[in-house]
C-alpha cells in the first residue's frame, strides 16, 4: 500500500467512510449496470450475427443469379432491365436509451417492388436475382440497426468496465487503507492518552502519600 499523507482526525475519518460508502454503492451499481449490458450486447450481438448470415447467403444466391442472367440474356439487355426499377424504401431513424446508451431504432416503409420489368423477354434467373436482391434490401435496415447496436453497447460495456475496476481495485481499496491508517493512529493516540493519564494519576496518588 502506498504511504498514507493525510491527518488522522476524527473528522477525516468521518468523510472517509462517507466516501468510501458512496464508493461502494457506485460499484454495486455499475456492476448491475456491467451485467445488463453483457447480457443486452449477447443477445444483440447473437441477432446481429444470425441476419448477417441470411443476408449474405441472400448476396450469394442474388450474386449467382445475375451472373446466370447475363450468360443467358447478355449483359445489355440485364442492364436495360435494370432501369425499370426505380423505386425507393424510405428509412426513418429515431434513438431510444437502453441502459444509458443511444440506441438506434431504423424503420423502413414501403417494400421494393417485385417486378417491374416484364418477365416475357427475360430469365428465370434475373428473376430469381431480382427477389433476392429484394429480400436483402428489406433486411439492411435492421442489420445496421444491430450492428450499430452492437458497437455502441461494446463501447459502453468496456467504459463500465474500466469504472467498475478502478472502484474495485484502486478507490476502495485506498479509502478502506485510509481509513484503516486513522482508525489505527487514533486508538494509538487513545493508548498513549490513557497511559499518560494513569501515569499523572498515580504521580498525584505518591505525592498525596508523601504529604
Amino acid at each position: 500500500m502506498p504511504q498514507v499523507s493525510i491527518a488522522p482526525t476524527r473528522t477525516n475519518l468521518i468523510r472517509l467512510k462517507k466516501e468510501l460508502r458512496f464508493a461502494k454503492e457506485g460499484y454495486e451499481i455499475l456492476d448491475r449496470k456491467r451485467e445488463a449490458l453483457t447480457g443486452e450486447l449477447v443477445r444483440v450481438a447473437k441477432e446481429a450475427d444470425t441476419l448477417q448470415k441470411e443476408v449474405w447467403a441472400l448476396l450469394r444466391t442474388a450474386y449467382d443469379a445475375m451472373e446466370k442472367a447475363r450468360l443467358v440474356m447478355g449483359s445489355d439487355h440485364v442492364e436495360w432491365a435494370s432501369l425499370a426499377v426505380n423505386k425507393t424504401v424510405d428509412v426513418h431513424l429515431r434513438l431510444r436509451g437502453i441502459m444509458g446508451v443511444a440506441i438506434p431504432q431504423i424503420e423502413s416503409r414501403g417494400e421494393p417492388p417485385k417486378l417491374l420489368y416484364s418477365p416475357a423477354d427475360t430469365a428465370a434467373s434475373l428473376d430469381e436475382a431480382s427477389e433476392a436482391f429484394r429480400e436483402v434490401l428489406m433486411r439492411i435496415p435492421q442489420l445496421s440497426m444491430l450492428t450499430a447496436a452492437v458497437w455502441r453497447l461494446a463501447n459502453e460495456l468496456k467504459k463500465t468496465q474500466r469504472r467498475v475496476n478502478a472502484l474495485q481495485h484502486i478507490f476502495i481499496p485506498q479509502y478502506q487503507h485510509q481509513i484503516d491508517f486513522i482508525v489505527s493512529s487514533l486508538e494509538e493516540r487513545e493508548r498513549e492518552e490513557t497511559f499518560r493519564l494513569k501515569w499523572l494519576k498515580t504521580k498525584m496518588t505518591k505525592q498525596a502519600q508523601a504529604a
